[in-house]
């Protein structure tokens, strides 16, 4: 399994991590839906956002090349109306990590997925 964390460093506007999260909820997310490969590729993840606006997004993976489908799929999309791309802007930092162990509640829903 692989792990991909991005992040967005704060301060960021109110308005900025709304952008943010329309992206994520109406764009990417349809797309990824769309594709049924990459559905089943992708495990899931998280998103979380700090009182400055700081942003993280945890993606679970069966391997590098669904992340790496997944980037190609978000950097080659068309943006929907209304979505204002000065809003939208690109992570401080992308790190990838294989997973080495999972604990807690989390292994045991990933035991048959870990690899």
């Amino acid at each position: 399994m692989h792990i991909q964390i991005i992040s967005f460093d704060g301060p960021r506007s109110s308005e900025v991590v709304e952008a943010s999260s329309r992206a994520g909820r109406d764009r990417i997310a349809p797309l990824i839906e769309a594709d049924p490969d990459l559905r089943a590729q992708l495990l899931g993840g998280f998103r979380g956002v700090g009182p400055d606006g700081a942003e993280c997004v945890v993606i679970l993976a069966r391997d590098a090349a669904a992340l790496d489908s997944l980037e190609r799929l978000v950097v080659t999309s068309e943006l929907l109306p209304g979505e204002d791309p000065t809003l939208l802007h690109r992570p401080s930092r992308v790190d990838r990590y294989d997973t080495s162990e999972s604990f807690g509640h989390l292994a045991e829903l990933l035991a048959g997925v870990q690899s």
